[in-house]
């Protein structure tokens, strides 16, 4: 098989494209499409997941990979010359919260996620200059953790505030196609990748056997759908509320945005109060809403300021809310300080488990060691995002569930596989489950 260019070959291109964008932050790109040549699509199948589900065609990296060449100059002159067929996306349902609703998700072929991969490099490089710092959602250098750190810091900075808690209504389905195309016009000009996303865009969902043509929409599961997300979002939330809300403020906020997911933090409540009001008409003008139920102001102002004479009426404590995976709420830090505590969400830590499950029930008959292995990889997975200071307690109620959830589908092996307590502390003792850690990326507590 052929060996793939390192990153290297198209480093000063990408250079060269974010110089040209920080430089000129006002400026349309009328041509980048040439930059894409046989070493960039190079280097975006590198960057290409193999292991993922195959698409409408059923193609896997691999049999993709037997013909790479060749495969690659083709995808090359059919994307430049116009004649690239985006094909539709197999649309598969996961599950979401509690594990009571699903999200759609859309697999594309193989050859389309090098594509488009190529493409978000290119794009990557012009908007990365743009983007603010209140946004964290699938950026390089940026994650999940470090949106945590800024929202704790920010907020205890602030000794707390009323936040408001924004949930945008099915965001990747209601997306505006002509908003979205007016939005990237602004600094993209470039006919080869206009095309190419317009296609994308457009190109249909198969699901049960089913093809349909959504006028609306990115479908989750895109590798260019998180960075259409956060052009859309950085014009209609995060500019808006840095250049034009913000200056009108009585008191100190800010945001933190990941991906479709924001909070803000206010230190005056008429602020919070004004913004929840103009929230809703400044997403319609884009087709998008609000969720009536959870999308809600939270009083979070630390307790140390319901000071109150002897007598006197006290004021409702701070509420809590959840923010990527996290609740969030005032406590007492071991020197007995209020601090913003974080604890996982119920609704994550039940879906987590929910997962184990269903993966040991259709596992049940696999050696214990195989088990063993994927069941280590998936506690040090989730130790690894929530493993954050003040979360102790609920990492080890998940070790312990999934200790019991092993336990459970191991005896279900067969009518005589039943294994008593003391039995499955011997196999823990041959096989033991990872415990507990703080990620080395968590965010303070």
């Amino acid at each position: 098989m052929m060996k793939t260019s390192g990153f290297s070959t198209i480093s000063p291109k990408l250079q060269q494209i974010a110089g040209l964008a920080r430089q000129a932050p006002t400026m349309a790109f009328t041509t980048l499409a040439h930059h894409i040549d046989i070493d960039w699509l190079k280097e975006a199948y590198r960057l290409t997941r193999k292991d993922g589900a195959t698409g409408v065609d059923g193609q896997t990296a691999q049999k993709y990979a037997a013909n790479l060449e060749d495969n690659l100059r083709s995808l090359l002159e059919r994307a430049k010359s116009g004649t690239y067929q985006a094909p539709p996306v197999r649309r598969v349902h996961i599950a979401k919260g509690d594990g009571s609703q699903t999200r759609p998700i859309g697999i594309p072929t193989f050859e389309d996620k090098v594509l488009q991969r190529a493409v978000a490099m290119v794009l990557g490089a012009v908007y990365e200059q743009d983007f603010l710092d209140c946004s964290y959602g699938f950026r390089p250098g940026r994650s999940a953790h470090d949106a945590l750190r800024r929202f704790w810091e920010q907020t205890m900075e602030m000794k707390g505030g009323w936040v408001l808690e924004v949930d945008i209504q099915k965001f990747f389905d209601n997306l505006d196609h002509e908003c979205l195309q007016d939005l990237l016009g602004h600094r993209v000009r470039d006919g080869v990748l206009l095309r190419l996303i317009g296609k994308w865009l457009n190109a249909g969902v198969l699901e049960a056997g089913e093809l349909s043509y959504p006028e609306a929409g990115s479908p989750q599961g895109g590798v260019i759908s998180p960075l259409l997300a956060n052009v859309y979002l950085h014009e209609v939330l995060d500019v808006w509320f840095t250049q034009e809300v913000q200056p009108r403020l009585k008191g100190r906020a800010f945001l933190v945005r990941y991906a479709d997911d924001a909070a803000f933090v206010f230190s005056n409540e008429d602020d919070a109060r004004r913004v929840l009001e103009v929230l809703p008409k400044r997403f319609g003008r884009y087709g998008l809403t609000l969720h009536p139920e959870k999308t809600r102001l939270v009083r979070f102002l630390r307790p140390a300021r319901y000071g109150s004479s002897k007598g006197s009426s006290r004021a409702p404590g701070p509420g809590t809310l959840k923010l990527l995976g996290f609740t969030h709420g005032w406590g007492r830090s071991l020197k007995g300080n209020w601090v913003v505590k974080r604890k996982t969400a119920k609704d994550r830590f039940a879906r987590a488990l929910t997962r184990v499950a269903d993966w040991c029930r259709k596992h049940r008959h696999e050696s214990v060691k195989e088990q063993w292995k994927a069941l280590t990889q998936k506690l040090r997975g989730h130790f690894g995002y929530y493993g954050i200071i003040g979360n102790s307690w609920a990492l080890q109620r998940f070790r312990g569930e999934v200790e019991g959830i092993w336990k459970r589908w191991l005896c279900r092996r067969s009518q005589h596989g039943f294994l008593n307590w003391e039995e499955m502390r011997r196999l823990l003792g041959r096989y033991p489950l990872p415990v507990p850690a703080l990620s080395a990326r968590a965010p303070p507590a």
